[in-house]
């Protein structure tokens, strides 16, 4: 028994997994064509993942829904009656939604990796994941902190949609086992939880239109 405990304490623990390199232009954005690079540096972990979409389902640690309201005017209020009147005012912000409670998760997260292109400032991956695609090939499930073009007209959509209201952009890339493919993007349409996945997706995939063309997989970082 003395032995097995040696032996058990004498083999590494397995090495994580590396990430993957991808490069690809832009497409059906004010910007295109643009070249992009995005780098993972690491796959997030199911507790990260799980963390997300706690926030999405809007459960705090105990499993108990979170409302901006509660978590400020009530913690005010249980101060002194005395300052009713700033409880009150909290009351009046506008109450949290899983798109909320999930943008402040994402900028709790740890930075998992990087997307590139002609802008002066990258946008940083808060989360990463691959599953196998029906079709065969990858999917690639990526989560930026903020909202691709937040600050420029880049990556407005060109065509008649209007944009999506969300402070981050839900990232989706489909490539077959060459590692070529496409990438389509939350800039258009919706996000909603993909039981596949585990995480939220962009919706109707095959309807948005392609941002990421060329798209292409590379060895290492």
């Amino acid at each position: 028994m003395a032995c097995a405990a040696w032996l058990s304490a004498q083999t590494p623990a397995a090495a994580p997994e590396p990430g993957w390199s991808f490069t690809a232009t832009s497409a059906n954005v004010a910007g295109a064509p643009d070249s992009i690079r995005i780098d993972i540096l690491r796959w997030s972990t199911d507790a990260e993942r799980d963390k997300l979409m706690a926030a999405w389902n809007m459960k705090g640690g105990a499993g108990a829904p979170v409302t901006r309201a509660a978590g400020r005017g009530g913690a005010r209020a249980g101060r002194g009656g005395g300052r009713g009147g700033r409880g009150a005012a909290a009351d009046d912000a506008p109450p949290a939604t899983p798109e909320s409670t999930l943008a402040a998760a994402l900028q709790e997260s740890p930075t998992v990796g990087y997307l590139w292109s002609s802008e002066v400032a990258g946008y940083a991956l808060r989360y990463a994941a691959k599953r196998p695609a029906p079709e065969g090939g990858q999917r690639i499930l990526l989560i930026t902190e903020r909202r691709l073009g937040a600050s420029n007209d880049l990556w407005k959509p060109a065509g008649p949609d209007p944009p999506s209201p969300y402070a981050f952009s839900v990232i989706e890339l489909r490539v077959n086992a060459k590692g070529l493919g496409e990438g389509k993007v939350s800039l258009t349409g919706k996000i909603a939880p993909d039981p596949a996945a585990q995480i939220v997706a962009p919706e109707n995939y095959e309807s948005l239109p392609v941002v990421f063309s060329n798209l292409k997989r590379h060895a290492g970082l």
